[in-house]
């Protein structure tokens, strides 16, 4: 049994820090498949610092701050593996848009490439969907054994 809550007017900070240890957990891989696909540069700039290792740190800053936001929304959805891999799935797609067609794009003023879906997409469909997956089931683990 989980003594994860969720409340709109009240700020968790133990699933807030569970969210952000999943989050870092589902980032490294979601990381590495985007570093062998050469994005890590182009991640840097969006604090304006084309490197890779800039770039990693702010993927992994990324990865635990939406990791954070899943552990405030997310316990009502992490009772079962089951609701627990659905909710990361679709918390993924919802980043994906956000993040890869909407945010991203825009933060780098390739305002012509909002909602533009390639191979390139689909591939970052793919690595947030493994990442929030990863994130999910790590942050139900940490919920289940008392964080």
């Amino acid at each position: 049994m989980t003594t994860a809550t969720y409340s709109l007017t009240k700020i968790n900070t133990r699933n807030l820090s569970l969210g952000a240890i999943g989050g870092l957990a589902g980032g490294a891989p979601f990381g590495i498949m985007m570093a062998m696909m050469g994005m890590m540069p182009m991640i840097g700039m969006l604090i304006r610092v084309e490197d890779a290792t800039v770039g990693w740190v702010v993927h992994l800053v990324i990865s635990a701050v939406t990791g954070a936001l899943y552990g405030h929304f997310a316990p009502a959805f992490s009772q079962t593996w089951k609701s627990a891999t659905i909710a990361g799935v679709v918390y993924g797609v919802i980043w994906w848009v956000l993040g890869a067609l909407i945010l991203m794009p825009a933060m780098l003023g390739m305002t012509q490439m909002i909602f533009v879906i390639g191979q390139t997409q689909w591939l970052s469909l793919m690595g947030h969907i493994v990442y929030t997956v990863i994130m999910a089931l790590v942050f139900k683990v940490l919920i289940d054994r008392g964080g």
